[in-house]
């Protein structure tokens, strides 16, 4: 596995992923029933913004740097920063949490956590950043096997978070999608989030319309992209497929995208929000 997530925490990538995560969890805590989530691809939990790797690349700067100590900022923007700063009670950023701290945040006392990685060394960091929480077990597996062995759960409430690496990116769309498919078919009253890069636009036509054809009550589409999708080479943007979303997420993402392309974008930044195939 050559891919670190350490490079890149906290980038405009992870914002996207964290705020829409947080705008989900925060809809279903509106009701007293238990959720449960599942995040297929869990990483270390928590990273550090001021080691070797992170201050490299300079991403967590560019990205939750810019936006975690503002204010008068919408509130689906707010809700991270608080999160953020909650981990950094010193005032200073120096460390950003991953997907499953994002969530155990906005997760009640009654709510679950399930949390896979399959790299062993990152897996073992895992489990020591979620061990004071009785709320969260992790699991050293491969997240689209846990798709299978973990749903449905008790919960009938709850999401499914799928955030692969794309090492491979073209070759991981089927898998993806076949994830997709396993964990509406196994707990369709659950949802599901797919986070997805977008380097060059036209590779993704197809990962869309295979998306479209796979059910459900709605597919809702956010992007930010911090700059046009010309290079292959570059992270230019990324996006959340987003299967059986809550009522009116839309509305919660909607101020939050222009802001964070302004913010966190270059020249000919843009954003996206839009339904695939609206709610019934």
């Amino acid at each position: 596995m050559n891919y670190r997530h350490a490079f890149h925490a906290g980038n405009h990538a992870d914002v996207l992923k964290h705020i829409t995560l947080l705008a989900w969890l925060d809809a279903l805590a509106k009701k007293e029933a238990a959720s449960f989530v599942l995040d297929t691809h869990g990483g270390r939990g928590l990273y550090a913004l001021d080691a070797k790797a992170a201050e490299r690349t300079g991403e967590g700067q560019a990205g939750i740097g810019r936006l975690w100590s503002k204010r008068g900022l919408p509130a689906a923007v707010q809700r991270l920063c608080e999160v953020v700063a909650s981990e950094n009670p010193d005032g200073q950023l120096r460390l950003y949490p991953g997907s499953p701290r994002i969530a155990l945040a906005a997760l009640r006392p009654q709510d679950r956590l399930a949390a896979c990685e399959l790299h062993p060394e990152e897996a073992a960091v895992l489990k020591s950043n979620l061990a004071a929480d009785s709320r969260a077990a992790t699991h050293a597996r491969d997240g689209y096997d846990a798709v299978r062995a973990l749903l449905p759960p008790k919960e009938k409430r709850g999401l499914v978070l799928i955030d692969p690496p794309y090492e491979a990116q073209e070759a991981e769309y089927p898998r993806v999608l076949q994830a997709v498919k396993e964990a509406m078919e196994r707990w369709p009253q659950g949802g599901v989030a797919v986070w997805y890069p977008i380097k060059q636009r036209r590779t993704l036509h197809g990962f869309f319309r295979e998306a479209n054809k796979l059910g459900g009550r709605g597919l809702l589409c956010a992007e930010l992209m911090i700059r046009p999708d010309d290079s292959p080479l570059r992270l230019n943007g990324s996006g959340m497929l987003l299967f059986n979303p809550p009522f009116q997420l839309d509305a919660v993402l909607a101020p939050a995208l222009p802001i964070l392309a302004r913010m966190l974008g270059e020249t000919h930044a843009s954003q996206r929000l839009e339904w695939l195939r609206p709610m019934p």
